[in-house]
């Protein structure tokens, strides 16, 4: 017999049942589609090319060199077309990606011909009350790590105080080179540092060397004969002029071209040959050890800087020379990295995200043949604070789930844009005490809008604004004008020549009033400028533009110059040395390095 049920109870049982279809097709739908949601930390892996050109990279129009796992990031996620570092130098670039702050802002930025810092010895740096965003991930629950360079200063009182080291900048692990390469660290290279600087050190070590020598002196007085103070006192002259001059030269290997593991030195000097294998070993334990996250790694290449350090099994396989060599050795290493994550199965929980601190090095030459990076259609590169070259750089993000592959975006992009990006990621908070230049990326990068955040932004060479980029979004124009621009030779490789890196003010440079005047969005490469005859909008433009710069301008306050003279000089009494000072020397790390 078959029970009749009543028709409300028939309802019920059918609203519960469609009730739990829906529920359970929520859930579902939440679980497949949480992945175009950001509600779990991902870990962040950060890779940093060190002087490579934008025209260096397969996916932006290179066809000699091959870079294969760069350009795999760029068609598994987001792609940056107008992507701007915020100074065309090493340290005041490195220290605006750091704190998303423009380095004038912290100090970072000179005004001096000195725009970077010199000396492990020196005692400027990144100051300990800006705020980095790994200072910012730990206090999310990230291990941070740093592999490779820094260059942001070491100590500022005493050779072990560490002031300015990465682990006083929230970084749990560092691995590598406190400084940054230069000739010096290989042998048989023409000194990096440059003519009138070297005989300025070797001025100011004669000093304290006929300083040290005089104390001596009045201290053999009374103590000895005559004869023997004679002798004495001659001997200590020969010994400290021999001490002072190694220390312009001869020391520059030792004392700049060391690797550490947090605050212990491990080589002093460098063996080049196996640094590579070093960083990339050291890149891959950190994943592994932190593989269940949240981790933050910042691998911070030392290619491609001259001298263009390249291991034997990578030499003289690329269509574009030893650099060329440099820049594949650099691909493999980072497809060494992403292959482990893919083994690790942490690829899709990790944001990744590649560029270079600046514009390729036109000036770098070994005899007559140009050793540097190219950057493509745009005018100038390193040094020079304006020119598109000196500050275009490639700019690839991957995330797969979150970030849309094979994405374009043609949008100004900052450097700077990492730190606001990444504390979001982690769920963070800005500084409020302080103004952040940079902004969040990740609406731009999903999709959820169209336009960058940034109107304008501030091109400066050392502490001088050279030019400023308006980003009309109305129209889609993107105005730059030229306020200073340097002395360069356009013809060949379009450099500075004779002169070394461009200067940023003095007789190197040419000031323009009216300022030079692009429109990037439809000459790119720099090469007309307009003028109030040619352009329509010429006085709107600038009108705009100077009043974009005196509002920036209210925002700047004082403070210290990290590479004043006299912080970047070398200070004895800060050299980090393993074993005996002045020949410092240890090799921590053996022979068990093995090739991988």
């Amino acid at each position: 017999m078959i029970a009749i049920l009543p028709c409300t109870a028939i309802a019920a049982i059918l609203f519960r049942r469609y009730f739990l279809i829906a529920l359970t097709s929520c859930l579902l739908w939440n679980k497949s589609g949480s992945s175009m949601a950001v509600d779990s930390k991902p870990n962040i892996l950060l890779f940093l090319a060190d002087d490579l050109g934008i025209g260096d990279v397969g996916c932006y129009g290179n066809n000699t060199i091959r870079t294969p796992n760069i350009d795999r990031l760029a068609r598994e996620g987001v792609k940056l077309t107008q992507h701007i570092a915020a100074a065309p130098l090493c340290t005041p670039s490195r220290a605006a990606f750091l704190t998303g702050r423009y380095p004038i802002r912290s100090g970072m930025a000179s005004s001096n011909r000195y725009r970077a810092l010199q000396w492990n010895a020196g005692s400027g740096g990144l100051p300990a009350n800006e705020t980095t965003f790994a200072r910012l991930l730990q206090q999310q629950g990230y291990t941070t790590g740093l592999i490779g360079k820094w260059h942001q200063g070491v100590n500022c009182i005493s050779s072990n105080d560490h002031c300015h080291h990465p682990l006083n900048h929230g970084f749990d692990y560092f691995y590598g080179m406190p400084f940054t390469l230069l000739n010096n660290c290989q042998e048989n290279k023409p000194p990096e540092l440059d003519a009138a600087f070297q005989a300025k050190l070797w001025l100011y070590s004669q000093i304290i060397a006929l300083t040290v020598f005089t104390l001596a002196a009045g201290r053999l007085i009374g103590l000895v004969s005559i004869r023997w103070k004679i002798i004495a006192c001659f001997s200590l002259a020969g010994c400290l002029f021999f001490i002072s001059w190694y220390s312009s030269y001869g020391f520059v290997q030792r004392w700049n071209c060391i690797l550490m593991r947090n605050h212990d030195i491990t080589e002093q000097p460098m063996r080049l040959e196996r640094t590579a294998s070093l960083m990339l070993k050291e890149a891959k334990s950190f994943i592994k050890r932190n593989r269940h996250g949240p981790f933050l790694l910042f691998v911070s290449f030392l290619h491609v800087h001259t001298p263009l350090f390249t291991t034997e099994k990578f030499l003289g396989k690329s269509h574009h020379g030893l650099y060329g060599d440099n820049v594949e050795e650099m691909d493999w290493m980072v497809g060494e990295i992403l292959d482990l994550l893919d083994k690790e199965g942490l690829k899709n929980q990790t944001f990744t995200y590649f560029a270079s601190d600046h514009g390729g090095h036109l000036e770098a030459q070994d005899g007559s043949a140009q050793i540097g990076g190219w950057n493509g259609i745009y005018k100038g590169g390193k040094g020079m604070g304006g020119w598109e070259g000196g500050i275009r750089v490639p700019g690839i993000f991957r995330w797969p789930g979150i970030l849309p592959a094979g994405t374009v975006i043609n949008e100004p992009t900052s450097l700077m844009d990492i730190f606001p990006t990444v504390i979001h990621l982690a769920g963070g908070i800005l500084p409020q005490d302080r103004v952040i230049d940079g902004r969040n990326l990740m609406p731009l990068l999903q999709g959820r809008t169209q336009k960058s955040e940034h109107k304008f932004l501030f091109h400066y060479c050392g502490s001088y604004l050279h030019a400023v980029r308006w980003h009309q979004k109305d129209s889609g124009a993107v105005w730059k004008a030229h306020y200073v621009t340097p002395v360069f030779h356009p013809a060949g490789a379009g450099a500075c020549y004779g002169k070394g890196i461009c200067p940023c003010f003095g007789e190197g440079v040419t000031h323009h009033d009216p300022p030079l005047l692009y429109d990037l969005s439809r000459d790119p490469s720099e090469s007309q400028p307009l003028s109030a005859d040619t352009e329509p909008l010429f006085d709107t433009v600038i009108e705009q533009i100077e009043k974009a710069i005196e509002e920036h301008r209210r925002t700047l306050t004082a403070v210290p110059q990290q590479l004043s003279l006299y912080n970047i000089i070398w200070k004895p009494w800060l050299q980090p040395c393993c074993g005996t000072f002045p020949f410092c020397w240890c090799d921590k790390e053996g022979d068990s390095t093995q090739s991988l």
